[in-house]
Order: structure tokens, then sequence, then C-alpha cells
């Protein structure tokens, strides 16, 4: 389950604003936020944009998160 939230904070610690990360993954903004509300998947590309972009190196914590109860 995706973890917005992680995700957020990632985008805040290194200043990146939604718009930037979609232009790097090369989906506009309201696909970005379709994503972030899990109406559609990350792909594989995106996901690796987006590590690029921020500097993390295990993506798991945030894309495939646990389901809390």
């Amino acid at each position: 389950m995706f973890d917005e939230k992680k995700f957020r904070a990632a985008l805040v610690l290194k200043g990146i604003s939604l718009s930037e990360v979609a232009k790097a993954m090369g989906i506009n903004v309201v696909t970005l936020y379709r994503k972030m509300s899990g109406e559609s998947d990350f792909y594989r590309n995106e996901i690796q944009k987006f590590c690029e972009l921020t500097g993390i190196e295990n993506p798991s914590d945030i894309f495939f998160a646990d389901e809390l109860a």
C-alpha cells in the first residue's frame, strides 16, 4: 500500500514540488494525484524517477508499505 505521508515528507525534505515530480515521471499532476490517491498504480520507471529525485535508495517503505488496520 502506498504511504502518501512518507512520499510527501521525502519531497518536503528535498524541497521538491509535486509538479516537479510529475514532470520527472513524465506524467501530468492530475495523474500523479490519482496515483497518490490509489486510483491507479505507480509504474516501476516512475518509482525509479522518484528515487533519483529524492535520493532514496529503498522505496519499499513508501510504495509498498504494510496496510494499516
